[in-house]
């Protein structure tokens, strides 16, 4: 199948455009209250498509955008992971979100880390952001992990513009003296 963009490739994972076969993927992300929680809540499979689409979308038109994260060892879509700047978003983010079997083994910050690396060398940016609801301490966790610091709070477009979010980041210079 034809990608348009690249694959990354880290230990355990491979990061890739997202795809027509993620669909069962993205349907259990969205579709589970904890791991939606944060992300925009419970969507039904048809939102799910939509909102995938958006991201093919992104690839097809800017060349970027949250890679599908690949579990190596299964071959599983666990999530996504990426560059992100929707219009009307606070700065260039990297976010991520992936399922609950996916959580507390480091994938997180293995995937963010290549994302970040290809973002600031591929996409020429100068900062990468994280905007974060304050009542999500494992994103907060990941982005301490990752080196970012609290920015104070931030305002995302319609139709999220009533989610609190604080905004986390870094420039390059200090993504790259870590």
């Amino acid at each position: 199948m034809y990608r348009m963009g690249p694959t990354l490739e880290t230990e355990r994972l491979l990061l890739r455009p997202t795809a027509a076969e993620d669909l069962d993927g993205w349907a259990e992300l969205m579709g589970d209250p904890e791991t939606a929680r944060f992300i925009g809540g419970v969507q039904p499979r048809a939102a799910c498509w939509r909102g995938m689409m958006a991201m093919a979308g992104s690839w097809a038109c800017y060349g970027f955008a949250m890679f599908s994260v690949i579990e190596k060892d299964s071959g599983r879509w666990i999530g996504r992971i990426g560059p992100w700047t929707p219009e009307g978003w606070p700065g260039t983010e990297v976010g991520w979100g992936l399922i609950k079997a996916a959580s507390g083994k480091g994938y997180a910050y293995e995937a963010a880390v290549a994302s970040i690396d290809w973002a600031f060398d591929h996409l020429g940016w100068s900062e990468v952001i994280h905007s974060i609801d304050p009542d999500n301490a494992p994103s907060i966790r990941l982005a301490e992990r990752l080196g970012s610091v609290h920015r104070g709070p931030g305002k995302l477009p319609a139709p999220f513009e009533h989610y609190p979010v604080e905004i986390w980041g870094q420039s390059r210079e200090q993504w790259q003296a870590r």
